[in-house]
């Protein structure tokens, strides 16, 4: 290949060279080069050879570091396509953007364990509001979702019985915490995540954001409101993805088109003291709340 190479000498051979220089510049620990090391002014030989490398070499250093990257990318493709046979390739399509999946699955829980689910942005509904309870299955949604989506757009196969889906860029902000550090709290570094998100928007390609727990980090009111203002914004950048949350106001966003946004949940049951999911994803807003029989389950009196 020619971007593994320079001046017409193959990279490994360039590399074979560079390691003898190296090997040549530790030598000078060695008792019977120290001794003659000022005579024979050898620092300066191996500097002067190291420097000789660079002149040659230098440039094309970061092309070779990109061309393996690129081959340890394809292997890993090439690996998982290997070890899961059964799942299949996705289907590109033109024109409107959309994501159809029937039987989405998230490709690190194994099979026995794993829960599919379909999910369809296509047509008039753009974004899903996805609610329920903690560990109901809403994250993980959203993860299932956007691993899928990198897999598909990398040329891999996906974990579902289909996948049919326009040319997408992913933006996702999940897990965002605040930093003592650089001294920004959560819902500073959220809206700073945002932004990055407006930004991957205005490009060239249009846009899946996957939103965990929008705006969390500030009070209902401002919430509500922001949520609206975020969510109206990016349906008007021609974005699709969806966003979960806790709060159940978030559920009658107004300001879009009819069938803009529609409401999904999980649900969940508490049963002898013990909280069971079956995560499996349901159209409307979820009607139930345990948090209060969770709490006194562990022996809070609230």
């Amino acid at each position: 290949m020619s971007r593994l190479s320079s001046h017409s000498e193959p990279a490994s051979r360039a590399m074979s060279a560079l390691s003898t220089i190296v090997n040549l510049a530790l030598s000078r620990r060695n008792q019977a080069i120290v001794l003659l090391s000022v005579p024979l002014m050898y620092p300066l030989w191996v500097a002067l050879a190291a420097e000789r490398w660079r002149r040659l070499h230098g440039a094309v250093v970061q092309t070779w570091v990109e061309v393996i990257g690129e081959l340890e990318a394809l292997l890993s493709l090439g690996g998982y396509s290997h070890e899961h046979p059964d799942d299949p390739m996705p289907e590109l399509v033109q024109g409107q953007t959309e994501l159809v999946a029937i039987d989405l699955g998230h490709p690190l829980i194994p099979a026995a364990r794993c829960v599919r689910n379909d999910v369809s942005l296509s047509g008039t509904t753009r974004i899903l509001l996805v609610s329920g309870s903690n560990m109901s299955g809403k994250s993980t949604l959203l993860r299932t979702v956007g691993i899928n989506t990198v897999l598909a757009m990398a040329g891999a196969p996906v974990r579902a019985r289909s996948l049919c889906l326009s040319e997408l860029q992913v933006g996702a902000s999940i897990r965002i915490n605040d930093s003592l550090h650089e001294g920004s709290s959560r819902f500073y570094a959220e809206i700073t995540r945002l932004r990055q998100l407006f930004d991957l928007a205005d490009g060239g390609r249009p846009l899946l954001f996957l939103l965990d727990e929008l705006l969390q980090g500030t009070n209902s009111w401002d919430r509500r409101s922001g949520a609206e203002g975020i969510v109206r914004a990016f349906a008007a950048h021609g974005a699709i993805g969806l966003i979960s949350t806790h709060d159940l106001a978030l559920a009658g966003i107004s300001g879009l088109e009819p069938g803009t946004l529609r409401n999904v949940h999980f649900q969940d049951e508490l049963q002898g003291g013990h909280m069971t999911f079956d995560f499996k994803l349901r159209d409307g807003v979820v009607t139930k709340s345990n948090a209060l029989e969770l709490m006194r389950s562990i022996g809070l009196t609230v």
